[in-house]
């Protein structure tokens, strides 16, 4: 996901971090299984506009975590918090709960295959 030109640019003041994760596995036949977690971006010494941080943020959650957007329900989980350290500076969190499915599928003669369906499948 490419934030803005702050991540880029400045990668060092970019953290990602993964909060009150869970793995999830439906007991099914079959190993398949979910990541469940909590997707931390902290931004520090941000000296732009949030918006310009909050918009391709938008357009990465409508195709990778569409269900944030469209369901009714969901729609305020996209949560944020900013320390204002000056008139041009702020350290900026954003917190988004997010999912990952994992298909495994037994291979012939032995082993496993796993793989990341697109959200939409």
């Amino acid at each position: 996901m490419n934030l803005t030109p702050f991540s880029a640019r400045d990668a060092d003041r970019l953290l990602v971090l993964i909060d009150a994760g869970s793995l999830i596995s439906a007991f099914q036949p079959g190993l398949s299984f979910e990541y469940q977690y909590t997707l931390n971006l902290i931004l520090t010494d941000y000296a732009g506009h949030p918006d310009s941080v909050m918009l391709p943020l938008l357009e990465w959650v409508q195709v990778n975590q569409f269900e944030l957007l469209s369901n009714s329900a969901r729609r305020g989980e996209i949560a944020f918090e900013a320390d204002i350290l000056a008139n041009d500076a702020m350290d900026l969190s954003i917190k988004l709960p997010l999912t990952e499915r994992v298909v495994v599928t037994a291979k012939d003669g032995g082993g496993y295959h796993m793989r990341r369906p697109p959200e939409f499948e």
